[in-house]
């Protein structure tokens, strides 16, 4: 059975999803989604990019025939040639260790594509050379994923040349592009990722579901582990739940909704990810799903900053090209209480050099209402106005009193109360409420998606498609805004009666 890089590089994210890769029907997987598809777009044309400063050799061998890939690499190899890209390399698992090891485990091969070998001076079973191996990623940072896949790469490497490579190295999105790996760090934590992920794949079923969404939103199988975990009613689509807590409730038996509804705050208080903040706010989670209401928490603070009384509001959304490090569309919905009227207002940069002009654009919009409470959604419209008044020199005295004016609802909500959902995210809150998007499969995601299509094509459909997400986005926001300061006080009033 072959195990390649992506394996290892996906065992580590999820430990299911490379087992449900090996030994389940791919066929039940998900269709990929525009957003991943633009991922895999954008990792090809960054490969592309540094593979354009080599000359390298590519070895030339039937599709799929890994044993004769191997053999096509190791002639180049043998040649000395200076570069070769997606080299085939295969290595027994037990080759790697210097014990024995069950029988079962010589049935596993390992398999290495590393986007580069670079030849460099020293000793190997070919001469006075030996080969490195560079991989080339997305990201930005050289995660431990990363380090551990090029870790790997240099094991199967070693085998190959009889000597193992002294380093090995990650091109990277970055400005700095080239990160030395330390292979003496991050091969015997490979060995241990690699030793586990064998030993998953005997078991006779897949690992434990648990649903992250930041991390299953664009797996393939999320739909079917997300199915599995419903059924389960598992702790994992609780809010609040992560792995590390997961783990320490397990430890105490706590593994249904009942159970942790049912346990004492206090009992979690001292576990590893807990305080007591997150004990109490969990387990209140738990009571609000099994009672299907919401629930103040234990902890709630004032919000003299929420109120239906300011007779204008403005509800505030961008939407943004991460790639670009651009915001693209600065969204507001103004509402006049007094003259009974909204107007929505969307500065798009319709090219992105046009984010300057937007921004102004924003700022005078906003000075226009300067007594009116500005309401976002997360912490993220707060800080991009922070770096777009630095990025264009914005004058403080243009910047800091319209930062004044900005309130988190997502921060209220989330200190206030416990809702029976299992995701805080704008949506989630908005459609438990009953707002509906125009738009029923937009998304920011989607979003990101368009504006890139947008860019290309010149379609103004995808513009207007986005710009009416960023409205509902505003209205969303509204909506959840109202439903919290009508609870808070409905509340208040029934405990004052």
């Amino acid at each position: 059975m072959l195990i390649n890089a992506e394996h290892i590089l996906q065992y580590q994210r999820c430990k299911r999803r490379p087992v449900l890769d090996i030994n389940s029907d791919r066929s039940q997987r998900d269709e990929p989604s525009e957003l991943l598809l633009k991922l895999q777009q954008d990792k090809t044309a960054h490969q592309q990019s540094i593979l354009s400063q080599f000359t390298y050799h590519r070895p030339d061998y039937p599709r799929g025939n890994w044993e004769a890939g191997q053999v096509a690499t190791l002639e180049l190899m043998q040649r000395g040639v200076e570069y070769i890209h997606q080299g085939v390399l295969l290595a027994e698992y037990h080759h790697l260790l210097d014990t024995e090891i069950s029988p079962d485990y010589k049935k596993y091969t390992l398999l290495s594509r590393p986007d580069l070998l670079v030849k460099q001076p020293g000793q190997s079973d070919f001469g006075d050379w030996i080969y490195q191996p560079v991989d080339i990623e997305l990201g930005k940072r050289p995660k431990q994923e990363y380090q551990v896949i090029a870790a790997f790469h240099a094991q199967v490497l070693a085998i190959a040349q009889g000597v193992a490579p002294s380093t090995a190295w990650l091109m990277l999105r970055s400005k700095q592009r080239q990160h030395t790996v330390d292979l003496s760090r991050w091969t015997p934590q490979m060995q241990v990722i690699l030793q586990e992920f064998i030993e998953t794949l005997d078991l006779k079923t897949p690992p434990e579901v648990f649903i992250s969404r930041q991390k299953c939103n664009l797996c393939l199988w999320y739909s079917q582990c997300y199915a599995i975990a419903q059924s389960q009613q598992h702790l994992s689509l609780l809010p609040g739940v992560s792995p590390i807590r997961y783990t320490q409730l397990q430890t105490l038996d706590i593994t249904t909704l009942e159970s942790l509804a049912n346990t004492s705050p206090t009992t979690l208080e001292n576990l590893i990810g807990f305080d007591t903040h997150v004990a109490r706010k969990l387990v209140v989670q738990a009571q609000s799903v099994i009672e299907k209401r919401p629930l103040i928490l234990p902890l709630f603070r004032s919000h003299e900053h929420l109120t239906l009384n300011s007779p204008i509001e403005l509800y505030f959304d961008i939407e943004a090209q991460p790639d670009l490090n651009l915001d693209y569309l600065l969204g507001v919905l103004v509402v006049n209480k007094q003259t009974n009227t909204e107007e929505f207002y969307s500065f798009v940069a319709e090219k992105p050099e046009d984010e300057e002009l937007i921004w102004q654009q924003f700022l005078e919009l906003v000075w226009q209402y300067p007594e009116a409470p500005i309401y976002h959604f997360c912490v993220y419209e707060f800080d991009t106005v922070k770096r777009l008044a630095k990025l264009y020199r914005t004058p403080s005295a243009s910047v800091h009193p319209v930062l004044n004016r900005f309130v988190d609802i997502y921060e209220h909500l989330t200190q206030s109360v416990a809702l029976p959902i299992e995701s805080y995210a704008l949506k989630a809150i908005a459609r438990w409420l009953g707002f509906e998007w125009r738009d029923k499969e937009a998304s920011g995601a989607k979003c990101i998606y368009w504006y890139d299509q947008w860019l290309e094509t010149g379609d103004r459909t995808l513009l207007e498609i986005i710009i009416r997400y960023n409205e509902d986005d505003c209205r969303a926001t509204r909506s959840v805004k109202d439903w919290l300061v009508n609870f808070i006080e409905d509340e208040y009033r029934l405990r004052l009666a």
